[in-house]
């Protein structure tokens, strides 16, 4: 009898990778670089549990999201979003279910007691648009590129534009919208959409260096200003100020900013107690 060639099973790769970095930097990876990094239902899942972790680690203080491959993160998985075409209600429950699940999971990025950093490194469409502008901030390579193209296939990038609308002027959104033409990382930047350019490949490590230098501030502080942010940002004017009164008088009460408020007059490094 000839023996047969044993041959080894490979479990597949986990399309959503962690890893935590010195200084309390956890990096979450996308790893679906075949499918350009689309937000099927499983990677959506995946973010959200990662974020719902992270929310509850104190030894996390600062969060990159980064990709695998030559793609950032293409949007929503099309052939996975349209599987349910032949259903009784034609997909509707189906699309429901994707939308609302990938609109939560953004939220729970803006959510997130800690600040989060996307690390674009190639094209950021769609769904994959909303992500980097539902993040704080963002790092992007000189070959990076952001559209909102749904409208070239007759699915307007709807939910895109609630991230997208606020993190830049209404005209240069709507331009996007209704286009559907890229935007080269140059013009993302002068636009309000990124933070920084860098050169193609140190994308990762600059947000990582960025996210390290934050994670050294006091989380607790970190904490209060970024819900405070967001916050502020739905208010009116006499409104967000009386909420920021609040929340600075609060805030004045805490341990570290006493302790940041002692070392700055004694011209010494702060010992953040992160209360």
């Amino acid at each position: 009898m000839t023996a047969l060639p044993v041959i080894a099973a490979t479990a597949p790769s986990p399309i959503l990778l962690r890893e935590t970095i010195d200084g309390g930097v956890a990096v979450l990876t996308l790893n679906r670089p075949a499918a350009r990094n689309s937000l099927s239902l499983e990677l959506i899942a995946d973010l959200h549990a990662a974020l719902d972790l992270i929310a509850r680690d104190d030894g996390v203080r600062a969060v990159v999201i980064a990709a695998n491959g030559p793609a950032f993160c293409a949007g929503h998985d099309l052939k996975e979003l349209t599987a349910h075409r032949n259903d009784a209600d034609r997909g509707r429950a189906s699309f429901s279910r994707t939308m609302t699940a990938c609109s939560a999971m953004m939220q729970a990025i803006v959510l997130l007691p800690k600040p989060v950093i996307a690390a674009v490194q190639g094209i950021a469409t769609a769904a994959g648009c909303q992500l980097v502008a539902s993040c704080d901030l963002a790092i992007a390579s000189e070959q990076a590129g952001f559209a909102t193209p749904g409208v070239d296939i007759g699915l307007f990038c709807s939910t895109p534009m609630v991230a997208l609308s606020r993190n830049v002027p209404r005209k240069q959104a709507m331009h996007m919208l209704l286009t559907g033409e890229p935007v080269p990382a140059a013009e993302a930047r002068a636009i309000g959409l990124i933070n920084n350019v860098v050169p193609h490949g140190t994308e990762r490590d600059a947000a990582i260096a960025l996210a390290q230098r934050i994670a050294r501030k006091s989380s607790h502080t970190i904490k209060v200003g970024k819900e405070a942010f967001y916050k502020q940002a739905e208010l009116s004017l006499t409104d967000a100020y009386h909420y920021a009164s609040q929340v600075m008088t609060d805030n004045m009460m805490a341990q570290d900013a006493e302790e940041g408020i002692c070392a700055f007059l004694e011209k010494r490094e702060p010992e953040w107690k992160d209360k």
